[in-house]
């Protein structure tokens, strides 16, 4: 039965990817159309310059800022014992559509190129008034791409309608991707303990990145959140026992703005000084020793550049010990400006761009201490191939993807197919 289940699972992938093939060629077609001018749009920003002055370093050391444990405790014992991220998945909100079930203007946030092998996209209905931000995996969080049983992807989203008080809040989305059939997911918001545990408040910020490592989930600090990073625990997820839109304690139990789990914070990690560079979006290298967390510098579109990228190490964790070491490995400057998204793997460095303007795409490019290359499409050999809108990377080692999130897109392509469309 196993075997079967592959099999079949294999041509429906097969299936899948001629679809994929097919709005990939219609897309290129379109890119052809691209003026000159814009095959142009970026210049070459050449090799990755290493930062290495203090003036540099020393902004972006980290100070870790744990939730007190009693905190913590008092907040599961008002709140009902927490659950974990089976018990999330096993019961879902709803279920993505597949590629060819989205609209046409879903599906314009595609990529170009390289061509994705999987894509799903978002019901209008769960996620109007919402923002799309980070993704981030099992693949993350244990090298064989699992959590226990599971496949998961983690999807962030960040509120941009509705009264003052909604405005800015986050919420990630639990997806079972056990396999490549409609996907179910639940949401569940990300807040913040709040008075000595008797509360708690919503997380107020964009979710531009997020890494799931080990039983940890790191999410980009907005501006107003005083911190770069806030740290997540998977194994405490609460339940909330109210349907409203109020965040927090209310009459009769606690609300999280309409879901039905809350992520409380149980740590965060600040950088030095107000002015120190906020990470934009994150992500996992597992070809280092350790494994390490990069980072690009949070801009915004008017800022001419350079753009910072960094690196920190994870700490090995003796019981409990720091899970990120605070100073930074590696400091490097690019010449690319609108960064929204980075990966690094082995010594390549992958950075997606943001398009100039909301109607136009981004660009995907691959650095490191030589050169710079892009990905190119159509018959002008435009640079803007990438999603638009497309915002952090993630890459699932286990299986070679890099996934991602543009609009109601969640998408997936071989990071070996981005290796050879940078080749041409």
């Amino acid at each position: 039965m196993k075997h079967r289940g592959r099999h079949r699972r294999r041509r429906r992938g097969r299936a899948l990817r001629a679809t994929l093939a097919g709005m990939a060629l219609a897309l290129t077609a379109a890119a052809t159309m691209i003026s000159t001018s814009q095959a142009t749009d970026a210049d070459d920003p050449g090799a990755l310059k290493p930062l290495t002055a203090a003036a540099d370093t020393a902004p972006l050391r980290l100070t870790e800022h744990a939730v007190p444990g009693a905190e913590l405790d008092r907040l599961t014992a008002s709140m009902g014992p927490a659950v974990g991220v089976g018990a999330v998945l096993a019961d879902p909100d709803g279920a993505l559509k597949d590629a060819d079930d989205c609209t046409d203007d879903d599906r314009r946030a595609l990529p170009v190129e390289p061509a994705v092998t999987t894509a799903y996209c978002w019901p209008e209905r769960d996620t109007d008034g919402w923002r799309a931000g980070a993704v981030t995996t099992s693949g993350d969080a244990d090298e064989d791409g699992r959590w226990g049983p599971h496949r998961v992807i983690l999807s962030g989203w960040t509120r941009s309608s509705g009264t003052p008080a909604e405005q800015g809040l986050a919420r990630i989305a639990f997806v079972a991707a056990d396999d490549d059939r409609a996907p179910r997911y639940t949401w569940a918001l990300l807040a913040v303990p709040e008075d000595g545990g008797r509360d708690f408040r919503g997380l107020g910020s964009d979710v531009s990145g997020m890494v799931w490592y080990q039983d940890k989930l790191l999410v980009t600090a907005g501006r107003g959140e005083g911190g770069a990073l806030y740290v997540y625990d998977l194994d405490r997820v609460q339940r909330a026992s109210v349907d409203a839109r109020a965040v927090g304690r209310v009459p009769g139990g606690w609300s999280a703005a309409g879901a039905r789990y809350v992520l409380p914070a149980v740590a965060s990690y600040g950088t030095a000084g107000a002015g120190a560079p906020r990470p934009g979006g994150i992500a996992l290298d597992r070809s280092t020793a350790p494994d390490s967390l990069v980072a690009h510098e949070a801009t915004a579109p008017e800022e001419e550049g350079p753009t910072r990228l960094w690196r920190y190490a994870f700490g090995p964790r003796p019981e409990r010990g720091a899970l990120l070491r605070t100073d930074p490995v590696e400091v490097y400057a690019t010449e690319l400006t609108d960064v929204r998204g980075v990966l690094a793997h082995r010594s390549d460095w992958y950075v997606s761009r943001a398009a100039g303007a909301p109607e136009e795409r981004g660009t995907l490019w691959r650095q490191d201490a030589k050169g710079a290359s892009p990905v190119r499409c159509g018959a002008d050999e435009t640079y803007r191939c990438w999603s638009g809108p497309a915002t952090s990377l993630s890459y699932w080692q286990a299986t070679g993807d890099v996934w991602a999130q543009s609009g109601r897109m969640l998408f997936a392509l071989p990071l070996a197919a981005v290796d050879e469309a940078l080749e041409r």
